[in-house]
């Protein structure tokens, strides 16, 4: 078996992390057993670019258990956990093509890797696997039937893709049913980011001035979290709808130029590029922290924090210290990559699991419409997503109530009114 990791001698090590984050995931381990029965995904070639954590191995996991074969690589070159891509390889014979800290032309080698085994189905995180397949490997896009993405930035690219006629096959985006960017996006981001960025400070939170740039889903659970630890939270926004809302939600908001002289800690969750630029390094406080949570690091501009800088110094692990030429100090966390995935472990189980259900059942509903679908970015059926809520609150043993014949009828007549 081809695969790539860093040391085969870590799966025990990874064996056990991933059986204690399936202890948090009911509705997979539901799905696992639906899949092991049915083989929905039976003779299906599958090309996926995730995080390599516990979670995904959870999903890659399902996914051999439902028929398919499975080849992985990540979609980051600092979020994946080594013993987790070790215990892959090792007990669940899935090729892994995923080291911590790969270099830029490595992390593409591993993306060709996959691509190598003609995938016809692919599961990204960042649409990088598909943009290559579409870009460098276009000899296999008649093979591929569809695919499913799981971010934001991801489904940006998809959709503009889409609307330039260039997207070869319909790919359903995972990110933007609710069971995802309700969940995933605000409390799991919201938690590890934070995680994140106490792991590789060790500074305290309470007191201090915390600039979140960009309030989506992201931006909502990471400014949250930050409040709840004591810190004084600035929004910065480009879109009046919701900066409004942020000012509701008890926010201060104002434009970047004004939030720079007064933050301590930055970070970035807008899917866009250059967010924090040369203007704004100058502007900053002595010690002022960077980080970026968003899915590329082009949101902080590195290429204008080295220009600025007479030298730099890992002073922590995860911590570059930038010696600026005014004689400020700036503190950049994870080289301005996903700091919940660089320096902490990503998403909490618990709301992976509604995410990667949505996964693993958006790839059964592909090879059920096979054929069907126009080559463009699908939402998840509406029928699928409301299990997975429902199967999660039966898992928390929480019930709800149903609707009457009486409501139901109700709902659907136009003659009764006042």
């Amino acid at each position: 078996m081809d695969y790539d990791v860093k040391d085969i001698g870590g799966a025990e090590k990874g064996k056990l992390r991933v059986e204690w984050a399936m202890k948090s995931m009911p509705v997979l381990r539901l799905i696992q057993r639906q899949f092991e029965k049915e083989k929905p995904l039976a003779g299906i070639r599958l090309g996926a670019c995730l995080h390599v954590t516990t979670e995904t191995a959870a999903l890659m996991q399902t996914l051999r258990m439902g028929g398919a074969e499975v080849w992985l690589c990540a979609s980051n070159p600092l979020s994946t956990q080594d013993d987790v891509a070790a215990f892959l390889v090792q007990e669940l014979k899935t090729p892994v093509f995923a080291i911590k800290g790969e270099d830029h032309p490595t992390y593409y080698r591993h993306i060709h890797s996959v691509l190598n085994f003609k995938p016809m189905m692919t599961m990204d995180d960042g649409a990088d696997l598909v943009t290559t397949l579409h870009t460098e490997r276009r000899e296999l896009l008649p093979g591929v039937i569809g695919g499913t993405e799981e971010t934001t930035t991801g489904v940006v690219r998809l959709r503009s893709m889409s609307d330039q006629g260039v997207l070869q096959y319909p790919i359903i985006a995972v990110n933007d049913t609710p069971t995802k960017h309700f969940f995933d996006n605000r409390y799991g981001t919201g938690q590890s980011t934070i995680d994140g960025i106490i792991r590789a400070t060790n500074r305290l939170l309470a007191g201090s001035i915390f600039v979140v740039c960009g309030y989506g889903w992201c931006g909502r659970g990471v400014a949250m979290r930050a409040q709840g630890m004591g810190a004084n939270v600035i929004i910065t926004e480009v879109d009046p709808l919701k900066a409004l809302e942020a000012v509701m939600d008890g926010f201060r908001v104002m434009p970047m130029s004004a939030a720079v002289p007064l933050g301590d800690f930055f970070c970035t969750l807008t899917g866009n590029i250059r967010v924090i630029r040369e203007e704004h390094f100058r502007q900053m406080k002595e010690g002022a922290i960077v980080a970026n949570s968003g899915h590329f690091n082009v949101e902080i501009d590195l290429e204008a924090l080295e220009r600025l800088s007479s030298g730099k110094r890992a002073i922590r692990e995860f911590v570059e210290e930038f010696s600026l030429n005014n004689g400020k100090k700036v503190y950049l966390l994870g080289e301005g990559r996903l700091i919940n995935l660089a320096a902490a472990e990503g998403h909490p189980s618990s709301v992976m699991d509604m995410s990667f259900a949505n996964q693993a059942l958006s790839a059964a509903f592909l090879v059920k419409v096979k054929g069907t679908l126009q080559k463009r970015v699908y939402d998840v059926p509406g029928d699928i997503d409301r299990e997975i809520a429902r199967l999660k609150l039966e898992s928390m043993g929480i019930k709800i109530d149903a609707l009457t014949d009486e409501q139901k009828k109700y709902l659907r007549s136009w003659e009764m009114g006042t």
